[in-house]
């Protein structure tokens, strides 16, 4: 057997490792295990991609070698130092590099051959690679300013005729792209260019509180400019690797689409999102009721059943691991416990759930919204953790919100709500929410691991 023979055989090879880990990622209990086999999959690529180098070729050992070294270095300090509650920034940034990855490639193998050199088909690939690569990197960076709030993103910058230039901009993108089939490589550059606006125009208008959704269009955005980049290149599992990617994506974009009630034609095309909210502020929380440990540890004491809802205020706080202790103490006293789960908690898919798992929490006992909402009217206590558009009534009732028929978890329904929370401050979407100002609702004023933690004392001591 040739060594052309190994490496193909190996690339399959790590396609079924893709494959398998993608399989077992699906589930909490096996997404570490999944995550491996991806890791040694890719290995198993990259090692056959440099076996493959020619050998006119192998004064690039030592670039390639730089690369990795810089590369590793980078990605390991970043993933060290990046907390968890920054991970779906991390996650944006991580998606803008790969789709500028592919612009680079696919432009360096255009340079290498010039267009009069690659086959049509080639060229096609070319063209899309560079198109569907540098709209993931501006997207990304732009999703990424959102998600960290940075001054200028946290609002859409206002464009006048948006959609029309959207379209403007794509269809010259594509007419320049069709330039390249008669030979003419050098319009390669303003079409990435042309890519990185349109990536910044679909992105811009896009509400934080809907980021989730595009952060999952984003990666499989760059899994399609990554299976482009492949044919450019011809190599099997990059060809592989990105179609499992781009598709896993859609579906995921689809199932986050259908979470948030939002039209997926919408989200391809950049015009999600609603208004802004004409609420009185003061008007809403004219009736806020705050409480203290005690009087909680109080109401605690005869509750049946409890439901925590986590979110991105219980990442900030590192609060996941002392919500478990006070769990572990009501369930000593005989008090059914369990965890609320929105679809987009925290700031992207399976923040809360990860964030869970992390603190022990059993599997079991984490409930997805469609679960656990028909049954809330059952529930004594939900104990809301620095969560607030997930839990917000006014995306039933405000057609002009930011998230207007967005799914919630229906705490309102539950005899009693406890909202542990620094301040009435609106959540990632930017509006008021009247559930702080129900009359069911209690506001317990606190950071949450401290509140959590007072608590804990206070439920000890009661009894």
């Amino acid at each position: 057997m040739d060594i052309s023979s190994i490496v193909k055989l190996v690339y399959v090879v790590a396609a079924v490792l893709f494959i398998f880990g993608l399989k077992l990622m699906s589930h909490p209990r096996t997404a570490v295990r999944g995550n491996l086999l991806g890791a040694v999959g890719m290995t198993l690529a990259i090692l056959m991609a440099l076996v493959e180098v020619t050998r006119e070729a192998h004064a690039a050992y030592a670039v390639i070698a730089i690369g990795l070294v810089i590369g590793s270095v980078v990605g390991g300090v970043l993933a060290y130092r990046v907390q968890m509650t920054a991970m779906p920034q991390f996650v944006a940034l991580f998606n803008g590099f790969g789709g500028l990855a592919s612009v680079f490639v696919a432009g360096g193998e255009l340079a290498r051959m010039g267009a009069s050199g690659m086959a049509a088909d080639t060229l096609i690939a070319t063209a899309a690679s560079g198109i569907i690569g540098a709209v993931t990197f501006s997207g990304s960076l732009v999703a990424y300013a959102k998600l960290e709030e940075l001054k200028s993103f946290k609002k859409p910058i206002p464009i006048p005729y948006q959609q029309p230039i959207n379209a403007a901009v794509a269809g010259l993108a594509i007419l320049l792209s069709l330039a390249l089939l008669s030979g003419h490589g050098w319009v390669y550059v303003p079409v990435v260019l042309l890519a990185l606006a349109l990536g910044f125009f679909l992105v811009n208008p896009i509400g934080g509180a809907d980021m989730p959704v595009v952060i999952a269009l984003l990666n499989s955005y760059s899994g399609l400019a990554g299976a482009a980049t492949g044919f450019v290149i011809n190599n099997y599992v990059l060809i592989i690797a990105g179609s499992l990617v781009g598709a896993s994506g859609i579906i995921l974009t689809g199932l986050m689409c259908k979470a948030m009630n939002r039209s997926l034609f919408n989200v391809f095309f950049g015009v999600m999102g609603g208004g802004g909210s004409t609420a009185n502020v003061d008007e809403i929380y004219a009736n806020v009721r705050s409480t203290s440990p005690e009087d909680v540890a109080m109401i605690l004491d005869g509750a049946q059943r409890v439901v925590f809802v986590p979110g991105y205020g219980l990442a900030v706080a590192q609060a996941q691991h002392a919500v478990k202790n006070l769990a572990r103490l009501l369930e000593a006293k005989g008090t059914s416990v369990e965890y609320a789960i929105h679809p987009v908690a925290g700031r992207m898919p399976g923040h809360m759930n990860v964030l869970l798992a992390e603190a022990d929490v059993p599997y079991d006992q984490m409930k997805e919204m469609d679960e656990i909402n028909p049954t809330f009217d059952s529930v004594d206590v939900a104990i809301v953790v620095g969560a607030n558009d997930v839990v917000n009534p006014v995306a039933r009732t405000d057609p002009q919100s930011p998230i207007a028929g967005m799914p919630i978890i229906d705490v309102d329904k539950a005899r009693t709500v406890i909202i542990i929370k620094r301040s009435l401050s609106p959540g990632f979407a930017g509006i008021p929410n009247p559930l702080f100002a129900a009359e069911n609702t209690l506001m317990y004023f606190a950071d949450g691991q401290k509140a959590i933690l007072d608590l804990i004392a206070a439920v000890k001591e009661a009894g």
